[in-house]
């Protein structure tokens, strides 16, 4: 008999809800026989049916849910759920570049596809898709007949599910470093040695929002990573673009998007810790038209946050230092942890301490092809902020 687990008392509130979890600690007891990466169907204390997914003991998730009574698990499904994802994103308008699967957001929980012009890459970070990876990739060969397929399941939380980091070509013959259009821009996206599966795709639709804030402007980007904040600043017809990156790599790919779009002459890189670089340019008086902060997640768990708090509100005081007056702040957090009324009250503080006075111009947050879950707060993770700074 396959797994069944049942829920202790009350348990069950939030999965009827739509959360797709089943933590360990909310589990009464389970029948059945199996291995990790089986399905189990989940009951609540009376024995009524919540759902179907993938089970792993080694987890504190234990049962993460996306089927219902009727459906089976089998390649179809996947092949059926990963259509119904693209076939959103098309309705969208995506074409040439776009996060076609995003995890529990399109009922595969732990996969995630981004679709680089004609090749794909996954990131494959439950051992539930890890054991079904062949279905993956032959659903993706049959609905797209790309030119190939990276993997890029190097990601740190792999190890929570009991799996060994792994990123590599998985189908095909083809150049990790891929040429997207974003925006109307080409860009680089290294499959390999980028940042997550390539390229940050959650940020495009704020990347264009960005030029109509930078006409004739001295743009500073900080934490730039490949110049996408920078190429469209540009394009949206600053005046100059410094990009500041603690990455060689990163810097010498700006340089290659910057001449690509025909902008080189446009944006200039710095190789620096941004902290340091923004405490140099207020002691030398350098001030700009607009400041973009985009740092990496300052904080990856729950503890981590009172520290992350401190070093995003560091920074924000230091970027809104450095505006000239009537110009523009761009900051964004991408951590979940740091949620957007905590995010919202440390731009408060931090307006203050830097004795500043900020209009909130936008509030925007990751793109659509990205859609967050209502019922899952753990799939909403970016903020992103247009303060005027007077």
């Amino acid at each position: 008999m396959a797994y069944r687990v049942y829920l202790k008392k009350k348990e069950e509130k939030r999965i009827r809800a739509g959360h797709p979890w089943v933590y360990a600690n909310e589990v009464e007891r389970i029948e059945g026989e199996g291995g990790n990466g089986d399905v189990a169907a989940v009951y609540d204390h009376a024995g009524l049916f919540l759902g179907k997914g993938y089970i792993n003991h080694l987890s504190k998730i234990l049962v993460r849910l996306f089927m219902d009574k009727k459906e089976d698990d089998g390649p179809e499904l996947i092949k059926e759920r990963i259509a119904e994802a693209w076939a959103y994103r098309q309705k969208l308008g995506y074409e040439n570049c776009c996060r076609v699967v995003f995890s529990e957001s399109d009922r595969l929980p732990g996969l995630v596809v981004d679709k680089y012009a004609d090749v794909f890459c996954i990131q494959v970070l439950t051992l539930g898709m890890e054991k079904r990876k062949d279905w993956i990739i032959t659903a993706l060969t049959e609905l797209f007949s790309p030119a190939g397929i990276y993997e890029r399941s190097d990601a740190e939380v792999r190890k929570k599910e009991g799996l060994q980091p792994f990123k590599g070509p998985v189908y095909g013959e083809f150049d990790p470093r891929v040429v997207i259009t974003e925006n109307g821009l080409e860009m680089i996206a290294d499959l390999e040695n980028g940042q997550k599966t390539g390229y940050f795709l959650d940020q495009k639709e704020n990347r264009l929002a960005l030029r109509r804030y930078v006409k004739d402007g001295d743009v500073l980007d900080c934490f730039c990573n490949v110049g996408g904040f920078s190429v469209n600043a540009a394009a949206g017809g600053a005046a100059s673009v410094t990009a500041a990156d603690v990455s060689e790599r990163a810097l010498a790919d700006v340089q290659e998007n910057a001449a690509r779009n025909g902008f080189a002459d446009r944006i200039q890189t710095v190789k620096a810790d941004v902290f340091e670089l923004l405490r140099t340019y207020r002691k030398e008086g350098r001030t700009f038209d607009v400041v973009i902060l985009d740092p990496p997640a300052f904080c990856k768990s729950a503890a981590e946050v009172p520290k992350a708090y401190a070093g995003y509100k560091d920074i924000n005081i230091l970027g809104m230092k450095l505006v000239r007056s009537g110009g523009f702040l761009v900051t964004a957090s991408c951590s979940h942890y740091m949620t957007q009324p905590l995010f919202e009250k440390m731009l408060k503080e931090a307006a203050r301490d830097a004795g500043k006075t900020c209009r909130v111009a936008e509030i925007r947050t990751q793109a659509p092809d990205h859609a967050a879950l209502l019922a899952s707060d753990e799939t909403t993770y970016l903020k992103f902020y247009v303060l005027q700074v007077r």
